[in-house]
């Protein structure tokens, strides 16, 4: 944990959906590290309530909201939920997400609307209903979006077709709250040591070796960066992918 005197997130709040596991736990730890307040997300209770006590261990105010980002109604409940433990939201980090494999000739419309509400509607709808309190405290939205949001990606058109949304999201949103003193950040992830990634593999028929992948803890500490850097500059775009190529000898 960062001395207490440096800790440069002090006074601040911040939401993470998917907060339970993978890289949004490793970002809610960092933040954490860092003095920030944390209201948790996500839709597994008992692992929220581990990442919970992590954080409060590092000296900081957390609270957990379970809450189904596919179902509308938890959706707007949330803001009040938040609002009414926390004075305002800083920092809102959209990390959680959804993923379904098939070739596009078998794809079902139904898979292609639930990765929509989860991948595109959910932070849209999110960032609405927290965006007055974030532009009062000139904040942060942060979106962890995939590779495959700037490039298609066989088996999974309609996961990328959701990532690429995302980013023409946050692209817009940045111009229109730029001048607020809000910036936007995406994230666009490589291949990621995640449970979600586990079953990529696990689909693609090919064995798993996290240590070979990005981890979390790498993503943490480039969010950070952004959050840090000063309010004289905004980085926009960040692309992260495995330092370690398919074929390439050790």
């Amino acid at each position: 944990m960062s001395p207490e005197f440096n800790r440069q997130l002090s006074e601040k709040v911040a939401v993470v959906t998917g907060a339970s596991s993978g890289v949004g736990r490793s970002i809610a730890l960092a933040l954490a590290a860092e003095g920030a307040d944390l209201a948790l997300l996500g839709r597994r209770t008992s692992l929220l309530e581990l990442v919970k006590q992590e954080c409060t261990d590092r000296g900081v105010r957390a609270v957990c909201y379970r809450v189904d980002l596919l179902e509308e109604r938890e959706l707007g409940e949330i803001k009040e939920r938040v609002l009414s433990d926390f004075a305002g939201v800083d920092i809102l980090v959209h990390s959680a997400g959804m993923i379904a494999f098939s070739k596009f000739a078998m794809a079902s419309a139904e898979d292609f609307e639930l990765q929509h509400r989860c991948n595109v509607l959910a932070p849209f709808a999110l960032t609405q209903l927290f965006l007055a309190t974030l532009i009062e405290r000139q904040g942060h939205v942060i979106f962890i979006n995939s590779t495959a949001g700037l490039v298609g990606t066989p088996g999974v058109s309609q996961y990328s077709a959701t990532k690429h949304a995302l980013k023409g999201l946050a692209d817009s949103l940045r111009d229109e709250v730029n001048p607020e003193g809000v910036r936007v950040l995406s994230v666009y992830l490589g291949r990621t040591a995640t449970p979600m990634q586990a079953k990529v593999h696990q689909w693609e028929n090919k064995s798993y070796a996290p240590e070979q992948l990005i981890q979390p803890e790498q993503v943490a500490k480039v969010v950070l960066v952004a959050l840090l850097i000063g309010p004289e500059a905004e980085i926009t775009e960040v692309r992260i992918r495995p330092a370690k190529k398919p074929g390439r000898a050790k």
